[in-house]
């Protein structure tokens, strides 16, 4: 992973607001075939392989011809057809019209389309019923893009448009930044699975499926670490199948704040946690935490759904977006 300019949130200190870094570092990049891309983030710009269209190219059905000679009422001899796929391959002369079709390349020797609408045809006699333009109804060499013009920048995200955009320049595969690894875990006695049946005490964990989905859409990959009791040794084995997983980011949900159960920041810290942060001026959200374990960034939500999901906006996604070099991480996309 390389260093970049880092992500920057408001954190409370006392009673002013100041600055601190989120995300310093970008994941490695992978080259995947454009098929498997969709949604995937660019790690390179893209720039063209070929020149589209790669020929002068009808936009309508009629007869290419050369202007000068289709004059209204004028009389042309058909000398062949050009169709999408089997073009002409020979050149219209003085007086000359090949029959031709949409997407079609235009021979040689015209510089026009008389469109079907306006001409009669009598066996291999084409009359035109008005007069040609030059250039009318064609689409010259390179109208879409040129061979060697950049079309995607790095950091851009392959949605169906610039997929469809990648795969017209000739590139069959791209280079992608990997997923970010991003593991979530659930911490807290009261909780339980979802389809489990919570004792009376007890309530059923939603926060990390919506985290998770949050996460994928972000263009992460999210681990599900299940749920940690409110014990040291079931938040360090947490912490064990993170590392495990290689996990870029932990978000853990609940347990940051100050009660005497709240342990996940201690277990950090006795994990080597570099706390950056811990609160921000911000309701509902105000215990979040953010800090690194080795090279795990590291980001502790509050327990409350709605804080947690607010946060997951505010923060999480936005630094899923810096690890994928997204040089608009922190945009509101909406």
């Amino acid at each position: 992973m390389r260093h970049r300019q880092p992500v920057r949130c408001g954190v409370e200190h006392g009673a002013h607001v100041v600055l601190a870094p989120v995300v310093g570092v970008e994941v490695a990049a992978e080259e995947v075939a454009i098929a498997e891309a969709a949604g995937r983030t660019l790690a390179a710009a893209v720039v063209a392989t070929r020149t589209q269209p790669p020929f002068p190219a009808s936009a309508m059905d009629g007869y290419a011809v050369r202007a000068a000679d289709a004059t209204a009422g004028a009389a042309l001899r058909l000398v062949g057809t050009s169709a999408a796929g089997h073009g002409f391959s020979g050149t219209i002369g003085p007086g000359e019209t090949v029959r031709i079709f949409t997407g079609a390349p235009v021979p040689e020797g015209a510089d026009g389309i008389l469109i079907q609408e306006n001409a009669e045809a009598d066996g291999e006699t084409i009359r035109a019923l008005e007069a040609v333009t030059a250039q009318k109804f064609v689409r010259r060499a390179g109208l879409d893009f040129s061979e060697g013009d950049g079309l995607l920048a790095a950091g851009d995200t392959l949605d169906a448009r610039r997929l469809a955009l990648v795969a017209a320049a000739g590139r069959g595969r791209v280079s992608v930044r990997r997923k970010p690894r991003v593991a979530i875990l659930a911490t807290g006695d009261e909780l339980v699975q979802p389809g489990e049946v919570p004792a009376w005490d007890q309530i059923v964990a939603s926060n990390a499926l919506a985290l998770a989905a949050l996460m994928n859409g972000a263009g992460g990959a999210a681990i599900d670490l299940g749920i940690a009791g409110d014990t040291l040794p079931a938040l360090e084995a947490a912490f064990a199948r993170a590392r495990a997983a290689e996990a870029d980011l932990l978000v853990t949900l609940g347990g940051a704040s100050v009660g005497d159960h709240d342990l996940v920041q201690t277990a950090l810290a006795a994990e080597g946690l570099e706390l950056g942060f811990w609160r921000v001026a911000l309701r509902p959200g105000k215990p979040l935490m953010h800090g690194h374990l080795g090279n795990m960034l590291v980001i502790g939500l509050p327990g409350n759904p709605v804080s947690s999901i607010v946060c997951g906006l505010l923060f999480v996604v936005p630094a899923v977006r810096a690890l994928l070099g997204d040089p608009r991480a922190g945009a509101d996309r909406s």
